[in-house]
């Protein structure tokens, strides 16, 4: 029988009907996650287990372990090539991913995989949180935009800022738009603004759970301040750009592992 036999039979059995694969949406959110340094997305992924999970997963082999190593490299080249898109050296991506991979070897359990694959994500996502992180920008400018990135969800002020630095918010203030061009409240609300525009590409969360997820005051002003910086509404730019593209392509047949509630990154206009 061939191959293709074979599969025409599985197929046809109704065992087959009850497997149900997870939506492809929250993987990739973890991919993009990891691609856009964001650690505490990952971490918490991680520490949930969900590359561990079973449940809407394909399974690529009967072997638990060898299973689990089959997702792992499939999830390696993943990121590997989203990071590399994204500005990782190109010899560094790919030799990240070949001494991982080769890492595999050596593994003969599920749990020693399942550390492994921890220990690879959150290798990738400290190194593009570290690149992105890596300007000319002074000391202080530095650590203001590390703030905002990690507290991208909280409603950050001028004085929240200066009191996590040390220093006065008129100071700041000056010193932020010398040295990137453009106010504080300016780039907090184009960092939410590329996160918002993520999460309706990528997820279905609602226009009020979005607004309400960046901290906007409201979903109106969500919108109105989405319309000022992408020049149309939340809800065109869903229709226009919801899932339209992965940038990558992804192997055939092909259920991960992962999963996580927000990610960054999108197609280029």
């Amino acid at each position: 029988m061939s191959y293709k036999d074979e599969w025409l039979l599985l197929e046809a059995n109704d065992d087959i009907d009850e497997i149900e694969h997870r939506e492809p949406t929250e993987e990739f959110l973890f991919y993009r996650a990891v691609a856009s340094g964001d650690v505490e997305t990952v971490r918490k992924n991680c520490e949930q287990g969900r590359f561990v999970e079973e449940e809407g997963v394909g399974v690529l082999s009967r072997d638990p372990v060898t299973n689990l190593k089959y997702h792992f490299v499939i999830t390696t080249a993943m990121i590997t090539r989203l990071c590399r898109q994204s500005g990782m050296e190109l010899e560094q991506a790919f030799r990240l991913s070949d001494f991982y991979i080769q890492k595999l070897d050596d593994l003969h359990t599920e749990e020693e995989v399942r550390s492994l694959h921890d220990e690879m994500v959150m290798d990738y996502t400290q190194k593009m949180g570290k690149y992105y992180r890596s300007d000319t920008n002074s000391k202080h400018i530095n650590a203001c935009k590390e703030y905002i990135y990690s507290h991208i969800k909280d409603r950050i002020t001028i004085e929240d800022l200066a009191d996590a630095l040390g220093v006065s918010a008129s100071y700041l203030s000056r010193l932020f738009k010398k040295e990137t061009g453009i106010s504080v409240s300016a780039y907090i609300r184009a960092q939410k603004i590329d996160m918002a525009k993520n999460l309706l590409r990528f997820s279905d969360y609602s226009m009020i759970e979005i607004a309400n997820r960046l901290s906007f005051s409201s979903q109106s002003h969500f919108i109105q301040q989405f319309r000022e910086v992408v020049g149309m509404t939340p809800k065109k730019y869903r229709d226009e750009y919801y899932m339209i593209q992965w940038d990558i392509e992804m192997p055939a047949g092909y259920h991960g592992h992962d999963g996580a509630d927000n990610a960054s990154g999108e197609k280029q206009q």
